[in-house]
């Protein structure tokens, strides 16, 4: 800005028409009619530093990536977004933690597997970016209803760090019928390796034995994912 040149107006929410706000549009048109960062701002109440708080929360989506970015934000890199700090982290991650924990509360509303890429669907915007490998396992009900999906380890993984039992140990605690596991590869190459072969024979027969049902493992690349089951590859 030169000298002399007066400061650029950013209005405030509450200069806003009053139809235009998004609590009011929420009251007059139901949740479902606001887009992203509307139902964001009605989150963070302000904004700071001159910008409107629809302007903030229109910022941290972009700057996370939407919002499966913003799903996979840990505390500390929500708190770094100029604007958030420690109240308004906290206010987006105890939203986030009780959409999640109403999912698994209401079986009728969990999503339902019938093929892996109904599995894949639902692990593939957040697993598909991950800088370090990871195994999770999707915990199913008798209609293939998504209980939970657990992380089981974090890190480079081989047939010498994955312990079978810890692997099934919240299948086992949760009764669960049946269960998939899938791992991510960083390099976006969903090719299985000799070692993921080796691990899903390992999961395939403890399965077996426990009378838990192994439907697939999944390995999740960018934008993309493979079926083990489908290939015929440590299965059978």
């Amino acid at each position: 800005m030169e000298p002399g040149e007066p400061a650029l107006y950013r209005p405030m929410l509450r200069d806003l028409p009053a139809g235009d706000k998004p609590r009011e549009r929420l009251s007059r048109l139901g949740a479902g009619a606001l887009a992203d960062s509307e139902l964001l701002a009605i989150l963070l109440r302000v904004g700071g530093n001159g910008e409107n708080v629809l302007g903030l929360a229109q910022r941290l989506l972009a700057q996370l990536g939407g919002l499966p970015g913003l799903a996979r934000a840990s505390f500390s890199e929500l708190e770094a977004v100029k604007g958030i700090g420690l109240a308004k982290a906290a206010q987006v991650k105890a939203a986030l933690e009780l959409g999640r924990r109403l999912l698994i509360a209401a079986p009728d509303a969990r999503p339902q597997i019938k093929s892996p890429a109904d599995a894949a669907n639902l692990l593939l915007a957040e697993m598909g970016f991950l800088e370090q490998e990871q195994m999770r396992v999707l915990l199913l009900d008798t209609k293939h209803r998504v209980m939970g999906t657990p992380t089981i380890y974090v890190g480079s993984l081989n047939t010498s760090v994955i312990r079978i039992a810890e692997l099934f140990r919240e299948a086992v605690k949760q009764n669960c019928a049946a269960i998939i596991v899938a791992h991510n590869h960083p390099s976006g190459d969903t090719s299985p390796s000799p070692e993921d072969i080796a691990v899903t024979q390992q999961i395939y027969s403890a399965g077996r034995l426990l009378d838990i049902d192994v439907l697939d493992h999944l390995i999740i690349g960018q934008q993309r994912f493979l079926s083990l089951k489908e290939r015929g590859l440590g299965f059978g």
